[in-house]
């Protein structure tokens, strides 16, 4: 065979021709997804090199399942194939793109630097895309969570140290001892006058709190030790179980611990010292301050049995003001509210769900059981999350003031309000028989 008769047919050989370079297939594919996927990308607007690593190839082009999109040079049919994958993943992309912009800031807050936020995070984004979608109005939070998780199982921030250090048997146990001495060595409550004696000074600041106008009645309480007085029921049986701040008759001692969920966490007294640290420390509050492992557990111990359970004067103060003015969120209120019980208590009852729960039977209601029971306890959710605001900001060196005070006690049920709505949204979203409620203002 001559070569003249060879050369035709290279020549028309189409499937040396249909080939095409995959790395260009994947190029055109992901500029065609534009600016959403910036994060993601390189200057050139190409993904990354992690991105190719990390996400497409592992999550979306999945060559071990699709051997046919493996090589480095694809026919027509496996790259358009391979375009429309990367296409169809576009939405998903775009959600992980927002959703690495939301984990990098949570880090900041956090203030962890060990670590590429990308090696870290990558595939959380593109999880978080699936299951939840584009970051929405929670987003900070559960990104802060999903920061806060990978630390800790890494051990690269402060509360992976605090982890390590009570791992550690040697200082487990010194530690351990602390505690059971200063639990030992708690004293009494300074005798001065309580809630009974003063209740013309708590009044007067839940009066005038929703001005911004309670510095004169705060600082009395303040310097009349008030907020510490008023902890002495505490140690009355069943008082501390009535605010909802321990399943027990009295707050126990607490444990070290060396582990923590932010799913389950118990009510604030039976919580252990690592416990305390984790709610803290992984919800989007760092610390304010230069202390090591061993010095936030020192202080942590030393604060878990003072008054309240709160290191600041400031702090017991508001839990004090807090229990009377949650009050308002009762069936039956105070007979003589004052401004902020007036507030709080229509804030809470103009929600829908609530109206509903209150003026019909609970088969009637059409509100799921899990949340008439988060109705019925009311009082409780709202100073159980009062008391982890007040030990956050201990933790942030941010203590309350006057001029603060009613912004601490509304946005604590504003809270409460949205994680029950949340629940609601969820127990619909199951097929439970509920109707239709109107959105709340």
């Amino acid at each position: 065979m001559s070569a003249t008769e060879l050369t035709p047919a290279v020549a028309a050989s189409p499937s040396v021709e249909a080939l095409q370079p995959r790395a260009h297939v994947i190029a055109r594919a992901w500029l065609e997804l534009g600016v959403d996927v910036a994060e993601l990308s390189n200057g050139t607007g190409r993904p990354l090199a992690r991105t190719l690593k990390l996400i497409l190839e592992p999550l979306v082009i999945r060559p071990v399942q699709n051997p046919g999109l493996a090589g480095g040079a694809l026919t027509a049919d496996a790259a358009s194939e391979l375009q429309e994958r990367i296409r169809a993943a576009g939405p998903d992309l775009a959600a992980a793109a927002a959703w690495f912009r939301r984990l990098k800031s949570a880090r900041r807050r956090l203030r962890i630097t060990e670590g590429n936020p990308q090696e870290k995070y990558f595939q959380r984004c593109y999880e978080l895309a699936r299951t939840v979608g584009a970051p929405g109005t929670e987003a900070d939070e559960v990104a802060t969570e999903v920061v806060a998780e990978i630390a800790q199982a890494t051990g690269d921030s402060l509360l992976g140290r605090v982890r390590a250090l009570l791992r550690d048997d040697a200082e487990a146990a010194r530690l351990d001892e602390l505690l059971r001495e200063t639990w030992s060595r708690r004293g009494s409550i300074p005798s001065v006058p309580g809630p009974a004696a003063a209740p013309e000074l708590i009044a007067e600041a839940l009066e005038r709190c929703p001005s911004g106008d309670a510095d004169a009645p705060f600082e009395a309480l303040r310097a009349s030790a008030a907020g510490s007085a008023s902890a002495r029921a505490l140690d009355e049986s069943g008082t501390a179980r009535t605010f909802g701040l321990t399943a027990q008759a009295t707050p126990p001692v607490p444990r070290l611990g060396s582990t923590a969920s932010k799913r389950g966490l118990p009510r604030p007294f039976d919580r252990s010292i690592f416990e305390r640290l984790f709610a803290a420390l992984s919800g989007g509050a760092p610390v304010g301050t230069d202390l090591d492992a061993d010095e936030l557990l020192t202080e942590e111990i030393a604060r878990s049995a003072a008054a309240w359970q709160l290191a600041e004067e400031r702090s017991r103060i508001a839990m004090l003001l807090g229990t009377e003015v949650s009050h308002a969120l009762e069936s039956t209120g105070p007979t003589a509210p004052t401004a902020a019980h007036r507030q709080l208590g229509s804030r809470w009852r103009r929600e829908a769900y609530v109206r509903r729960a209150s003026r019909l039977p609970a088969e009637l209601s059409g509100v799921p059981r899990i949340v008439l029971d988060d109705i019925h306890d009311i009082r409780h959710a709202y100073l159980r999350r009062l008391w982890v605001r007040l030990h956050g900001r201990e933790l942030r060196d941010q203590p309350v003031d006057a001029d603060g005070l009613w912004d601490l006690l509304d946005g604590v049920l504003r809270s409460v309000v949205m994680d029950q709505r949340q629940r609601l949204k969820i127990a619909m979203g199951r097929g439970m028989p509920t109707p239709d409620l109107p959105e709340t203002a």
